[in-house]
């Protein structure tokens, strides 16, 4: 499969365009013209580099990619890392706030469904886009039970035992927290801890889920892994290197 046509259908798939990042999303280094095998993984590393090249990948996809606003100096880790993918002849594709955002394959919208809940409405503003979902769970739910379907959460019960309005925003999301308070959210689950939220959640009367930056970000490459799998039929591997962050 030709590199090109990979690299148009992930484009117009996450609508690359539509958003203001500080990521340059797409392709962002360009390898091997065909590709037979595709890694991906959470986080444009040494690692996942390595990881890639010992699983015969071809390509790799990011979410958190190399090339943010531009490279200013190509020298230490960047050049290390730069020679490293120029050398093997692999290609570096990024996606991170598309990969937020999306509603089918995108970090929230898979973290929403994994609770049972549909993502219905756009939230969590960022840059001038809502790159996270509101939803609504069937039933009321206990948040320590919610919690449990994540390998890993830290519980700030300040709300309600029993949730049913939930809304997530992935990664460094804090920034939404008002907006969950604002709107009566019940649950509101992130990634990252910030030591602000506490107080913030304290006083909102909200419960907050912090699931780990990297934990809440691997849903979107997994899930858009089986997109890409399914429509090139190629062969596909997921790099999981925890941070534990």
């Amino acid at each position: 499969m030709e590199l090109a046509e990979i690299v148009n259908f992930l484009d117009e798939y996450l609508q690359i365009g539509n958003y203001q990042d500080v990521s340059n999303n797409g392709l962002q280094v360009e390898g091997k013209r065909e590709v037979e095998r595709i890694a991906f993984a959470v986080d444009a590393c040494m690692e996942s580099f390595r990881g890639a090249i010992m699983a015969n990948a071809d390509m790799l996809v990011v979410h958190h990619g190399l090339i943010w606003g531009g490279i200013g100096y190509i020298r230490g880790i960047v050049k290390k890392r730069i020679e490293f993918l120029l050398n093997n002849n692999l290609s570096l594709y990024a996606a991170h706030l598309p990969l937020d955002a999306h509603r089918e394959v995108g970090n929230n919208a898979t973290i929403l469904r994994k609770i049972g809940a549909k993502p219905q409405k756009e939230f969590g503003e960022y840059k001038g886009v809502k790159i996270g979902y509101t939803a609504e769970l069937n039933e009321p739910a206990a948040v320590s039970e919610i919690a449990k379907k994540f390998e890993s959460a830290t519980i700030l019960s300040f709300g309600r035992e029993k949730v049913k309005s939930v809304a997530a925003v992935s990664g460094k999301g804090c920034f939404a927290l008002n907006e969950a308070i604002d709107e009566g959210v019940g649950l509101f689950i992130t990634g990252e801890p910030e030591h602000e939220a506490y107080h913030l959640a304290k006083e909102g009367g909200i419960n907050v889920l912090f699931l780990g930056h990297y934990e809440s970000e691997k849903f979107g490459v997994l899930s858009l892994m089986e997109v890409v799998k399914e429509k090139f039929g190629l062969e596909t591997v997921f790099l999981d290197i925890p941070t534990n962050l």
